[in-house]
């Protein structure tokens, strides 16, 4: 005979699961059994709820009881479902009225003892809960992060005993308030890097347009300095943006810095990472370096050691911005609006071209080694930028400080407030509709164009970021049409296509 049938809900992801207890009159031992597609450590959850039922002075019914994870046909993983499986069992053996549980979402770990354990994706289950105008019950460590969504209602909780007070209106917790505090970015500043006059207007022009930049360079010479310091020069994070960035690390099981939640995103993965560490996946599909890098920089050093097979699966979602990874559980669409910034050296041995030391690479093994580094890929980075060099005297010398971060970061937000309120986005992101619109060239800078694309044999997506780029340098220069200058400055950063045709 059914005694009770009670619904508890358990944020999965992003969606709602309904948490379905029901207790039975026992014909001999007392059951639990979990169905649903539990994985792992779902179906130990058995032992987390029971030990935290008991020793938080509740009773565990002598009954046989079914905890039904719907829909059945989603794979349920993790330990997220704890919270909700003890309240659920609480309900239904009349220990808690149901009516303190209605409208309200479970999200926590039990402890052995009773105490609620943080758990993966609270911010993104914060969010979803907000949607769905639902209240949230969490894990005290995960309400700092889950109180960022403003329009959420959480409840942090230390223990399942305090969860019941509060359900039973004995004692309510408190509502969580997110406690931003100002913190200085505290990054490297561009006035660290002592010359490199050519890479430093490069790194500001890409920061200017949202453009993606290699770095081409002997060892030595600076180049993840100034990736480092991109992060630097561009603008703080949008409300929803950081929501959206803090919600992917969440997800990933990154912590959130409150803190800092409003900067930009820095990924720089080694160069041994795999194709699923970039891009995302797994059997239950996470999301990779390129979407925890989502509004912000991702950096690839020494891009040419990377797998080839990891640096082909950027391909799509430098172009899209967004990368979906089909599993046989389902699809999944994580979103990866970045700006990447790489790094190589110019040959093997890295001296190709030093006027200071001979390179010992033969012509071969120079041309496979570029060689990793794609056509379709190399036409996706906007700008192929050579880091020469520096005399020894002007390192050794005390030179004064070049630009601070902060100088060059407010000339990038006047440059990327011309494009937003023209054309609503940065000039990286716009179209063909938008290339025709918002790029016209003067009759000089179009013959330029044209006998470049016909030197360089440029494919028509080089030309279009030729364009974009001679639309930011513009930009810059306050100028309303390209002239022959911006062109020709543009063109001067696409230095990969010029090592493709001897002699140029």
């Amino acid at each position: 005979m059914s005694l009770a049938i009670v619904n508890t809900r358990c944020i999965h992801g992003t969606e709602a699961l309904e948490v379905q207890v029901e207790a039975h009159i026992a014909n001999g031992l007392p059951t639990f059994t979990i169905v649903g597609l539990p994985e792992t450590a779902v179906r130990e959850s058995r032992d987390r709820v029971r030990s935290a039922l008991v020793n938080s002075g509740f009773e565990f019914p002598q009954r046989r009881l079914t905890v039904n994870l719907a829909p059945g046909d989603v794979p349920k993983e993790g330990t997220r479902f704890d919270l909700a499986i003890a309240v659920g069992i609480l309900v239904a053996s009349g220990q808690v009225p149901a009516t303190g549980a209605r409208g309200i979402e479970f999200l926590a770990e039990l402890a052995l003892d009773g105490g609620l354990r943080p758990v993966r994706a609270s911010l993104a289950a914060a969010i979803a809960s907000a949607r769905a105008r639902r209240a949230l019950i969490v894990a005290a460590a995960d309400g700092d992060a889950a109180s960022l969504v403003d329009d959420a209602c959480i409840y942090p909780a230390t223990d399942l005993g305090s969860v019941v007070r509060h359900l039973c209106a004995i004692e309510p917790l408190v509502r969580a308030r997110p406690h931003l505090t100002a913190r200085p970015p505290g990054g490297p500043d561009l006035a660290d890097v002592i010359g490199q006059p050519r890479a430093r207007r490069a790194l500001e022009v890409a920061a200017a347009g949202s453009h993606n930049l290699l770095l081409v360079g002997p060892p030595g010479t600076g180049k993840s300095m100034l990736a480092q310091r991109l992060p630097g020069l561009l603008p703080p994070l949008g409300a929803d943006e950081a929501l959206d960035a803090a919600a992917l690390r969440s997800i990933a099981g990154l912590p959130v810095d409150v803190a800092q939640w409003r900067a930009r995103p820095f990924r720089a993965p080694h160069h041994s990472a795999s194709a699923v560490a970039l891009v995302g996946g797994g059997r239950l599909p996470r999301p990779g370096e390129i979407s925890l890098a989502h509004r912000g920089v991702l950096f690839l050093d020494e891009l040419p050691e990377f797998d080839r097979s990891a640096l082909e699966a950027l391909r799509e979602p430098l172009e899209t911005g967004c990368i979906t990874i089909a599993r046989a559980q389902g699809t999944l669409t994580f979103p990866a609006k970045l700006q990447l910034v790489a790094a190589m050296n110019p040959c093997p041995c890295g001296y190709h071209g030093d006027p200071r030391i001979d390179c010992r690479c033969t012509p071969a093994q120079v041309a496979r080694y570029r060689g990793r580094i794609s056509g379709p890929l190399a036409e996706r980075i906007d700008m192929h930028v050579e880091v020469a060099r520096e005399n020894p005297a002007l390192l050794a010398a005390v030179q004064p400080a070049g630009e601070e971060s902060a100088t060059v970061a407010a000339r990038v937000a006047r440059c990327r407030a011309v494009q937003l309120e023209r054309q609503g986005m940065l000039n990286a992101q716009l179209d063909a509709a938008g290339l025709r619109r918002w790029c016209r060239t003067a009759p000089d800078a179009t013959a330029l164009l044209v006998r470049a694309a016909e030197r360089l044999a440029l494919s028509a997506r080089s030309q279009h970021k030729v364009l974009k780029l001679a639309r930011t340098i513009a930009d810059f220069a306050g100028g309303t049409d390209i002239d022959s200058a911006h062109v020709a400055e543009a063109i001067g950063y696409r230095v990969l296509d010029r090592h493709q045709r001897p002699g140029t």
